[in-house]
């Protein structure tokens, strides 16, 4: 039922503009002005009592007056009439409704009615779907439909893009077209009452029309059914998402902005790397990421190699790969040899390769196609810094040439940093064009090449099913299901280390022997029958990281030192937080530290994706 309503939303034959209007700045006058300059085939039919035309198309004093039932309404009028046209619309037999009325959810109506609620209700029962409310509107560039608020259209393209943020979309609208990319569909969700990020997802991933698919998302609200979706798209198609709130405080605006439930940041990255998403931080990432996926072929691996006329330039690309995790990719002897032979002997003589700062277009290239036809890299990254000895336009016209026509071009991709501004923007231009993705600095392409990592990694991930438990493992169950048992009915949310350690053992986990000390002196006492070294911890169910009070110290040698330590540690924990409940102090045998983990695991209930461990 919904994917059919939702063909519709993406196949609208014909359109009507409630609350059209010849006022300039009116949003009836915005979204008819649009409809009108997108090209759009079908009949546009604006419904205002005020007007007999909007801008010169005859327009019609109420909904019934229409000659033909509308597949798509643009609701352009104040929110307070928003529930009555929506109950005529959907009784008249209109299939979708874009409501562009900002703040319905928190207004009630003379009888008391919340507007939002009302409004979904007449909705569901006449069977119509609502886009919005607080919508910008959309736009399908290939049908030439812009029914939407933007300032600009969108150029029609391959990549969807999905925001509940109004302004993003335009920001978004403003980049793309500067740079030439274009949109299978553009979708302003709004407060997504009705239709959701899910249904979307679910149409976008089976549409032929979209290669690619952009989220901005504040949050989540049909988490399941989000994931679900995500999941099934994502094996088809890249899917980039930004998500806002990353800071408690950004997460704070979130909820203001879309009313959305707040979860944990963390969470959320596990769910996209989990779903085979690809998370990215900011826009200009957004946009680096899209025009990488875009142009490129899957990567087999994960090397990359490096091909610079200068040192500095492929040092600094070199870094940003190892610290973001990434692999350098390491030349094997026939490859050595090959390079050896063909450059001056002051090359680097490794990756980066280094050609030199005298490198021309016949340099270039024929490194290029060494390290193309050696299977030593999955990519190769390409630099270029500006050089009186070397034409860097000539430069990259060989390199587009050598990538076109090499037989190994699906299997190893190529990237491209020509450096500096006018020399560097025709470069540029000519690598657009021919479909290599090229990028303004070293890092930059780098970053990028590393979203091709982690979006391979995120694919591998998708495709995982959790292993088994090797029968080998020490399991006793009903030990531990009792022990836990005892904690619930005694009304326990955190298992001390004390108690922990008994349950790690029923799983064949050792830890460090531990005892629980109700007094300095009773502390004192353990400590002389467990033998020296021991750690002193406090114990108090308030206290969730002892270091940050001091409630920790590690190294005491004799009963005595016990004693002062036990005694300065529960004055130190009193002083700093006078309502702690202490309860005692924790005994450790201090260990051997090298090669061991500290580690502490917690199971939380994410207010959006329910349980998660940390």
């Amino acid at each position: 039922m919904s994917q059919r309503t939702l063909h519709t939303l993406f196949k609208p034959k014909s359109v009507a503009i409630i609350g059209a209007s010849n006022g300039a700045k009116r949003a009836g006058n915005v979204v008819m002005r649009n409809l009108l300059s997108g090209g759009f085939s079908g009949p546009i039919m604006p419904v205002t009592p005020k007007y007999e035309a909007v801008m010169g198309v005859l327009a019609y004093p109420n909904i019934e007056a229409l000659p033909l039932k509308p597949d798509l309404a643009i609701i352009c009028t104040a929110a307070s009439r928003v529930p009555a046209i929506v109950e005529r619309l959907a009784q008249f037999g209109c299939k979708v409704a874009i409501i562009n009325a900002s703040g319905m959810a928190n207004q009630l109506d003379e009888e008391g009615q919340n507007l939002l609620t009302l409004t979904r209700a007449h909705a569901k029962r006449y069977g119509m779907r609502i886009l919005g409310p607080n919508s910008l509107g959309m736009m399908l560039p290939n049908l030439g439909l812009n029914a939407s608020l933007a300032h600009t259209s969108a150029l029609p393209g391959k990549i969807a893009f999905v925001s509940q943020s109004a302004a993003i979309c335009t920001t978004v609208l403003d980049w793309a077209n500067n740079k030439g990319i274009g949109f299978s569909s553009f979708i302003s969700l709004g407060d997504a009452t009705d239709i959701d990020f899910d249904e979307l997802l679910d149409f976008l991933g089976r549409d032929s029309r979209t290669t690619a698919i952009m989220l901005y998302i504040d949050s989540v609200n049909e988490k399941r059914h989000f994931l679900s979706a995500a999941r099934a798209a994502a094996r088809n198609k890249p899917i980039l998402v930004i998500k806002s709130g990353r800071s408690l405080e950004g997460t704070t605006a979130a909820k203001l902005h879309t009313g959305g439930e707040v979860g944990n940041d963390a969470v959320y990255e596990a769910a996209f790397r989990r779903a085979g998403m690809l998370r990215v931080n900011d826009l200009v990432e957004l946009f680096a990421a899209v025009e990488t996926l875009a142009h490129s072929a899957p990567l087999q691996g994960e090397r990359l190699a490096i091909l610079s006329n200068g040192g500095g330039p492929a040092v600094l690309g070199l870094d940003q790969l190892i610290l973001g995790g990434g692999k350098a990719a390491t030349l094997d002897d026939d490859t050595f040899d090959k390079l050896n032979a063909l450059l001056p002997d002051t090359w680097s003589g490794q990756n980066p390769v280094d050609i030199g700062g005298d490198a021309d277009a016949k340099r270039y290239t024929q490194s290029l196609d060494i390290l193309m036809n050696a299977d030593v890299a999955d990519a190769i990254l390409v630099l270029h810094s500006p050089s009186a000895l070397g034409d860097g336009i000539e430069i990259a016209n060989g390199i587009v040439e050598v990538v076109s026509k090499h037989p190994r071009r699906h299997k190893v991709n190529v990237l491209t940093n020509w450096s500096g501004e006018d020399s560097a923007y025709q470069a540029r231009k000519l690598f657009n064009r021919a479909g290599v993705p090229t990028y303004r600095t070293p890092e930059g392409a780098v970053g990028a090449f590393m979203h091709m990592v982690e979006y391979r990694r995120n694919q591998k991930l998708l495709q995982e099913v959790p292993q088994s438990i090797p029968d080998n493992i020490p399991t006793d169950a009903q030990l531990a299901r009792s022990l836990l048992q005892q904690a619930i009915a005694a009304n326990k949310q955190v298992i001390e280390t004390h108690e922990a350690s008994a349950i790690l053992k029923a799983y064949g986990l050792n830890t460090i022997e531990t005892h629980f000390a109700a007094s300095p002196e009773r502390a004192a006492e353990i400590a002389e029958q467990i033998g020296y070294p021991v750690a002193l911890k406090v114990q108090s169910p308030d206290i969730h990281h002892k270091s940050d009070v001091h409630g920790v110290t590690l190294n005491l040698t004799s009963h005595q030192e016990v004693l002062q330590a036990a005694d300065a540690m529960v004055g130190r924990v009193h002083s700093l937080n006078q309502d702690a409940d202490i309860q005692g102090l924790i005994v450790q045998k201090m260990a051997l530290t090298a090669g061991t983990q500290e580690i502490r695991v917690a199971v939380t209930h994410d207010p959006v994706f329910g349980p998660a461990i940390l």
